[in-house]
C-alpha cells in the first residue's frame, strides 16, 4: 500500500508561483515514475509532469518552460514548482505513482 499526501495548493494571482509537494509513504516502486496530474471543472484529468527514479522528465506542452518537477528519493517526495501561473492552470492537482493517487490539492489562479 502506498499513501500520497499533497500540499502547497492555494490561491495565487496570474503570474505568481506555487510549489506543490507530494510525500509518499509505504512501498514505493522505483521502476515507476511519480507524476502530477490535474483536473479542471468539466474536464478530464490530464498529465502535467512526470519524473522517473532515474530523473527522466515528461511535461505537458501547456506547462513546458513554466513548471518544473523534481524528486527527492531519500525523502520519497516529489515537487512541482509552478511559475508564471495562468488562470487556465486552475485545477485540482493530484500526485500519482503506479496505481495510487493522492487526495488532490486545489490550485486557483485568479486576480
Amino acid at each position: 500500500q502506498v499513501q500520497l499526501v499533497e500540499s502547497g495548493g492555494g490561491l495565487v494571482q496570474p503570474g505568481g508561483s506555487l510549489r506543490l509537494s507530494c510525500a509518499a509513504s509505504g512501498r514505493i516502486f522505483s521502476i515507476y515514475a511519480m507524476g502530477w496530474y490535474r483536473q479542471a471543472p468539466g474536464k478530464q484529468r490530464e498529465l502535467v509532469a512526470a519524473i522517473t527514479s532515474g530523473g527522466n522528465l515528461n511535461y505537458a506542452d501547456s506547462v513546458k518552460g513554466r513548471f518544473t518537477i523534481s524528486r527527492d528519493n531519500a525523502k520519497n517526495t516529489v515537487y512541482l514548482q509552478m511559475n508564471s501561473l495562468k488562470p487556465e492552470d486552475t485545477a485540482v492537482y493530484y500526485c500519482h505513482h503506479y496505481v495510487y493517487w493522492g487526495q488532490g490539492t486545489q490550485v486557483t489562479v485568479s486576480s
